[in-house]
């Protein structure tokens, strides 16, 4: 009898230290690559710029989708609030691939915050006792989970939450994500962005959430942003005023900056809120 609880024991210690081991390595991968993203664009992350956690949960048709809106509406938006995650975006796929799929959108203060954030949230004691975070595997939550981690432009530095929400608005959003052949095409799609395109946006009525540049994820080098219209009426009538701009014109042809230069692929997924997002 003692032989087996020693052996318990040493079973519990085993995966608490695997469980410690799988936590650090995430969170040493996460920073190594933000490290060498911001050594790689001769810069180090300001103060002021964010990070964004994009994930993708991708469900099946049924009762998995009120099950998850369930918990992520009453357990985990409360629970990220709580964690210092204080605007959280939940979106449905309007017009993309893989529907049914989820979108949520957490945006972090800081590098620090992220882990602490994520800590405060996986300790709090009603997502660890609710049962979407207890189904067993052959009735899971979601079919798969997919993240990126992004950090916000220099142009952008924040999420700019849409004046929709306040004034209780429908909306639609468009996730934008462009891929590059090298990190340094990539670097300068970001910079073209941050030396003219984002105000050229703003001046056409392509009004920004975020931009982000890709430092964990798929498909990388990437960068993604989104973008907020009250109807694809608004989006079409504002995206063809954006590419008449005189001043698009110009920043698209000048060398260095052209599609062809540093661009491989554009993918755009239309989003539409959740009853219960923030954002």
């Amino acid at each position: 009898m003692l032989r087996v609880g020693r052996l318990r024991i040493t079973m519990k210690s085993q995966i608490m230290k695997r469980r410690e081991f799988i936590k650090t390595s995430l969170v040493a991968s996460a920073a190594a690559a933000t490290t060498s993203a911001a050594t790689a664009a001769d810069q180090s992350p300001t103060s002021n710029q964010e990070f964004y956690e994009l994930r993708q949960y991708h469900l099946r048709q049924g009762p998995m989708l009120k099950r998850f809106d369930d918990f992520y509406r009453d357990v985990a938006l409360p629970a990220w609030n709580r964690a210092g995650v204080t605007t959280v975006g939940v979106f449905d796929v309007m017009i993309g691939p893989d529907q049914p799929t989820k979108y949520v959108l957490l945006p972090f203060k800081s590098w620090e915050a992220v882990a602490a954030a994520r800590e405060k949230f996986e300790a709090d004691e009603t997502v660890s006792k609710s049962e979407f975070s207890t189904l067993p595997p052959t009735d899971p939550g979601y079919i798969r989970k997919e993240n990126t981690l992004l950090l916000a432009f220099t142009g952008i530095p924040k999420l700019e939450i849409p004046p929709q929400v306040a004034e209780k608005k429908s909306r639609i959003f468009e996730l934008r994500t462009y891929e590059a052949h090298s990190r340094k095409a990539n670097r300068k799609k970001v910079e073209m962005f941050n030396v003219g395109e984002i105000e050229i946006f703003r001046r056409c009525g392509l009004r920004p959430v975020f931009f982000g540049e890709g430092l964990v994820g798929r498909n990388l080098p990437q960068l993604t942003y989104m973008l907020v219209f009250d109807d694809m009426a608004a989006r079409d009538k504002n995206w063809g005023t954006f590419v008449s701009d005189p001043a698009w014109k110009k920043l698209s042809t000048t060398p260095g900056y052209t599609n062809p230069e540093i661009l491989t692929n554009i993918t755009s997924v239309f989003l539409r809120p959740t009853g219960y997002s923030q954002v």
